[in-house]
């Protein structure tokens, strides 16, 4: 189950810079010495070794990718990036069911309304984290209508949490 946290967007911003700039230099020193280490092993002197480079920088997608899974993501500093990650996948989960949600708002059911709250919720703190003003006006309006008519039917509005079942149910 996600649960929304709250975290300043400046300091969201900043350590999200630093971790890609971390992960960027990691990927450019790994590609450097792959692509060195295949041309110095395989390549000839003088001779076309683009395709040992290419292989170089390939293997350090490959290995970059095994470093994100197994050793980056639990590390403290990548903690605003993989909440960030999370926070979009969740998301994402209900917009892919947004359909569905919408109507079952429409016909009044309470799972529903619940996790538009939670989406209204973490798309506004995602336009925060990401310093995105563009849509806030009209996403502002949605939110307090929503809010209003939640309010109406006695239904908690601090839906922080994207409870897996919900969507579930919203599908049926």
């Amino acid at each position: 189950m996600f649960e929304i946290q709250p975290m300043d967007a400046q300091t969201y911003r900043q350590q999200t810079r630093r971790s890609t700039l971390i992960i960027a230099l990691t990927f450019v020193a790994l590609a450097m010495v792959l692509s060195t280490a295949a041309v110095a092993m395989f390549g000839e002197p003088g001779g076309d070794n683009l395709r040992f480079n290419i292989g170089g920088v390939f293997a350090a997608v490959l290995l970059m990718a095994a470093l994100m899974r197994k050793v980056f993501w639990t590390q403290e500093w990548m903690a605003p990036a993989v909440y960030s990650w999370q926070l979009k996948r969740s998301l994402m989960s209900v917009t892919n069911v947004m359909h569905h949600v919408t109507a079952a708002v429409e016909a009044g059911d309470p799972t529903a309304m619940k996790l538009l709250r939670f989406y209204h919720l973490g798309l506004n703190q995602m336009h925060q984290l990401d310093g995105n003003s563009s849509d806030h006006g009209q996403l502002a309006r949605e939110m307090e209508q929503h809010k209003v008519r939640m309010e109406a039917l006695g239904l908690d509005t601090e839906q922080t949490q994207l409870d897996p079942v919900w969507l579930e149910a919203v599908k049926r």
